[in-house]
């Protein structure tokens, strides 16, 4: 079993050349199936795909881990690219109206898809929106809705929705991941783990009835996360021997500092340009 997995979008960028923004974006390759994480915010994704040589052509599925547009706003621009049909694999509520509420002042700004369903699939784009776990192949599955069980893992107050009734907290249950089964353990890619990234882990060993875990990247939403919940998260990746981590995004600079203090060479910074390449 060949994995590759390569990181085109992110907040930084590990070559010159590449172009960093606040986003995210994630190619996964197993064997011969080709699986698309998110597509960043802007044209960054299809830039850094074009520099690291991917074949857009070649990809299989699209997944949206979530319905922010720092992980959906790349779409028309792949597409563009691409130009020709491909399956997008989403939670139902990806298309809710998504907004972020100012710490001051009572505004609320825009965070939702940047685009129209109707032009996304005026480009090739069909969706398969699901609740449930969707299995790509009999190795890749989504997560599907994540159960929140842990006591320390919060939703961000911030993260609305508009309805008819006015802007309500948004549960986010949309918040997808992708698990990975392989013979050293699984693999769980996030695109930001709004619902918390232990209850994403417990979930993903309860899916696949795979209790090893391999490697976890991508982004685990810990930027302004309390030193309990910091310390807590920690602890728990060290119960579940977490071989490898590799964070992304939304992890934040102080976390990501404490982590890479914490696990040494099992931790690694995940930016645009990085390629993960291993045999299982």
């Amino acid at each position: 079993m060949h994995i590759r997995i390569s990181t085109i979008a992110e907040n930084s960028a590990s070559w010159l050349g590449f172009l960093a923004e606040w986003g995210f974006s994630v190619l996964l390759e197993v064997d011969d199936t080709s699986v698309l994480l998110d597509t960043g915010r802007s044209i960054v994704a299809a830039h850094n795909a074009l520099l690291m040589d991917i074949d857009l052509k070649q990809i299989d599925t699209i997944v949206f881990s979530h319905g922010h547009e720092d992980h959906t706003g790349g779409l028309l621009n792949l597409l563009r690219l691409r130009k020709r049909p491909i399956e997008i694999i989403a939670h139902l509520d990806v298309w809710a109206e998504k907004y972020w509420r100012a710490s001051e002042g009572g505004r609320y700004d825009y965070i939702g898809i940047p685009y129209a369903r109707e032009l996304a699939e005026s480009l090739g784009a069909s969706f398969r929106l699901s609740k449930e776990p969707v299995w790509i192949t009999e190795k890749i599955v989504t997560s599907g809705e994540i159960p929140m069980v842990t006591d320390y893992e919060m939703i961000d107050t911030s993260a609305c929705v508009k309805t008819d009734s006015g802007f309500l907290q948004d549960p986010l249950r949309d918040d997808l991941s992708l698990f990975i089964k392989s013979d050293k353990g699984l693999i769980v890619v996030a695109g930001c783990a709004h619902r918390g990234i232990i209850n994403t882990l417990l979930h993903a060993q309860k899916l696949t009835q795979c209790e090893d875990i391999y490697l976890v990247i991508g982004g685990i939403h810990l930027f302004g996360a309390t030193a309990e919940r910091l310390q807590r998260t920690i602890e728990e990746f060290k119960r579940l021997n977490v071989q490898r981590i590799g964070v992304s995004h939304c992890t934040g600079p102080y976390a990501s500092g404490v982590m890479a203090q914490e696990f040494g060479g099992r931790f690694f910074f995940n930016q645009a340009g990085t390629y993960t390449v291993f045999d299982v």
